[in-house]
């Protein structure tokens, strides 16, 4: 089923309802995306003649991305940051009878993994939704079946992609820039916290705003051997740490760490900045 199909009610409830796993949202979303269109502010004088074709709104798209801003506001609203790496998550935080196998899967991977794998709707298309390229999206549709399959884990990093993004993301920092953060962070970026360091966040708006100005005075250095971030005391010792994890060349996640406890356990490394 491609986007351009106008399937029937019953079709996108079904949809609403495994990409939000709730029947209420799902009847929300579907009436939200269902609206009339306002009436037109044009006068007759400056619209388009009767034979012009106008596209109509690709109903299964619209629902998708209104689904995918709700379940990413789940995430924002959530007290502990998940991690889609836990596979004890949904088991540890839900009763027995609410679980759903879906809610192992990040917001992006969830419904990629909806609208291709069980509506059969090509990735070309949902690429757009999930606001990734072709490519991508097929990865995250792969993550995701691997996921449930409960055989996904956690990539290797790959220390060139981390120092480029880590690289990137301080220098957006110094620079103030939001824009170029937001761009560096995935959709579905979380920023995960102990005691003492930035409360957590989730999406890249909230990510980037959280960590613009903290990030701005951090020094390079190399965390447990990989490419991260520190800010330190004038006396050179550790205040914050940050700890990226970086897939398809954006930041999926940062940890922020505080903690002296924490911070002691960990192997830093000064890196020396490049000569301007």
């Amino acid at each position: 089923m491609g986007l351009g199909t106008a399937p029937g009610g019953t079709r996108l409830l079904a949809l609403a309802h495994r990409l939000l796993g709730s029947p209420d949202e799902a009847a929300r979303a579907v009436s939200r995306t269902r609206r009339p269109p306002a009436a037109p502010t044009t006068s007759p004088a400056t619209a388009p003649p009767a034979s012009a074709t106008v596209p109509a709104p690709a109903p299964v798209a619209d629902l998708a991305r209104a689904c995918l801003e709700l379940l990413r506001a789940h995430e924002s609203r959530r007290p502990v940051p998940r991690d889609p790496w836990d596979r004890s998550w949904p088991e540890s935080r839900r009763a027995p009878g609410d679980l759903d196998p879906l809610d192992v899967l990040p917001p992006s991977e969830r419904v990629v993994f909806v609208l291709h794998d069980e509506f059969t709707v090509p990735y070309e298309e949902i690429a757009p939704i999930v606001e990734r390229t072709p490519a991508a999206t097929r990865r995250l549709g792969t993550r995701a079946r691997r996921r449930l399959e409960g055989t996904e884990k956690m990539p290797e990093p790959d220390p060139a992609r981390q120092r480029t993004a880590v690289a990137a993301f301080r220098s957006a920092a110094r620079g103030g820039d939001l824009a170029a953060l937001h761009a560096l962070l995935d959709p579905d970026v979380v920023l995960r916290s102990d005691t003492g360091a930035p409360p957590p966040a989730h999406g890249a708006r909230a990510v980037a705003h959280a960590l613009v100005d903290r990030a701005r005075t951090a020094l390079p250095a190399l965390v447990d051997g990989v490419a991260g971030l520190v800010r330190a005391a004038p006396d050179g010792t550790p205040r914050t740490v940050y700890a990226f994890t970086v897939l398809d060349d954006r930041i999926t996640a940062v940890d922020a760490l505080a903690d002296p406890a924490h911070l002691s356990r960990l192997r830093l490394t000064p890196e020396t900045e490049p000569a301007r």
